[in-house]
């Protein structure tokens, strides 16, 4: 297989990880045989730097044209300013609008060697495997903004066919997985989320394979934390799915550990670890690249189509999550060159295992 695939290394320790992706996802290539061409270009911080603004046109074309896109992070102290015109975050928001990721996907589970970095008791923590599908292009993220010396607005605006076209992407997976969908909204207050709820409920109608369960924002926070095992897939507007999607991923004891993919109606997507950019550890080469790693995989999955190759992936991952090297916030002392190198070991050992079963088999046969 050929496929392009676009780099967005972006700020912070955001090249780091991105550099173990591209290495892992190389060794992908050469192990299976596939044709991976990487293009690296500039956004957030680094590109207003560069080229004055956080998504340069070059950058979207780029992104346009390529099979899958992995991003790294964007953002940091430089550019932190709130009422600066331009903004590193801009950048990102942008681009997803632009490619139409409307469904940002990210599985939450909590690995058992790890679980004890968990803030959460461990007997809570068992069978915890969710899927967060958060709407990613509407709400009050792109919504019309106002500032005068006294006042500030900020419009939420839904539409039925963006709450349809991210309903059924649950719907879908759900079906794949465990047959439940939670549907998260706040319709005892806001208009859009009777829009919500009442459109979610109508295309439940179309699976009637999958349960479908109502939860406000508010008791879903506390539920995340309390029955987090209980939940499957969990669907939700922009901002409920920003604010609850970090605080489940504190079950899994690092930020750095859990992945994320956009994607819209065809194959190419947006795939980035949901960490930011860290700048207090950046360019010391301590950075967790798992996120990144994870993400990689999703987009070997998802966008191109390579379920065998994503699940090597993920299975040297695992490995070196079990038996370690670690990295800082994960408990132990290795950097993010030691854990590249592991993951790489355990792939060249799955094939290692993978050529000697082959020949065992034509010998005996």
């Amino acid at each position: 297989m050929k496929a392009r695939i676009v780099t967005l290394p972006g700020d912070g320790v955001g090249p780091e990880v991105t550099a173990v992706a591209v290495a892992v996802l190389k060794a992908v290539a050469q192990r299976f045989e596939h044709t991976f061409q990487f293009d690296e270009q500039p956004i957030g911080g680094i590109a207003i730097d560069t080229h004055g603004e956080p998504l340069p046109p070059a950058t979207l074309e780029a992104c346009r044209g390529a099979d899958a896109v992995l991003l790294g992070a964007v953002g940091g102290p430089k550019w932190s300013d709130p009422n600066a015109p331009v903004r590193p975050e801009q950048g990102l928001l942008a681009l997803r609008a632009a490619l139409g990721v409307y469904a940002n996907l990210r599985p939450l589970q909590v690995h058992p060697a790890l679980a004890a970095l968990s803030p959460l008791k461990n007997e809570k923590l068992k069978h915890v495997d969710v899927l967060f599908v958060r709407e990613l292009t509407g709400g009050a993220y792109f919504g019309a903004k106002t500032r005068t010396s006294d006042a500030a607005t900020d419009e939420c605006k839904y539409t039925v066919a963006e709450i349809e076209r991210v309903a059924r992407r649950a719907f879908e997976l759900a079906r794949g997985r465990r047959g439940h969908v939670t549907s998260v909204d706040k319709a005892n207050v806001l208009e859009t989320s009777r829009l919500w709820r009442n459109t979610v409920t109508r295309i439940a109608a179309e699976y009637p394979d999958v349960k479908l369960e109502h939860q406000l924002v508010d008791s879903m926070a506390m539920l995340l934390l309390t029955q987090p095992g209980r939940y499957d897939v969990v669907v939700t507007e922009n901002l409920f799915g920003d604010i609850l999607t970090d605080e489940a991923a504190a079950l899994a004891g690092s930020l750095g550990l859990l992945p994320s993919a956009s994607l819209g109606e065809g194959k190419a997507g947006l795939y980035e670890p949901i960490h930011g950019s860290a700048p207090d550890i950046a360019g010391q080469g301590v950075a967790n690249p798992v996120g990144t790693l994870l993400s990689a995989a999703l987009l070997l999955r998802h966008s191109l189509g390579l379920d065998d190759e994503a699940a090597a992936v993920e299975a040297a991952v695992e490995e070196v999550l079990r038996e370690g090297p670690h990295t800082r916030d994960l408990g132990g002392d290795a950097g993010t060159a030691a854990v590249r190198d592991a993951v790489l070991h355990a792939l060249a050992m799955q094939a290692h295992r993978s050529n000697v079963y082959v020949e065992g088999a034509r010998v005996h046969g």
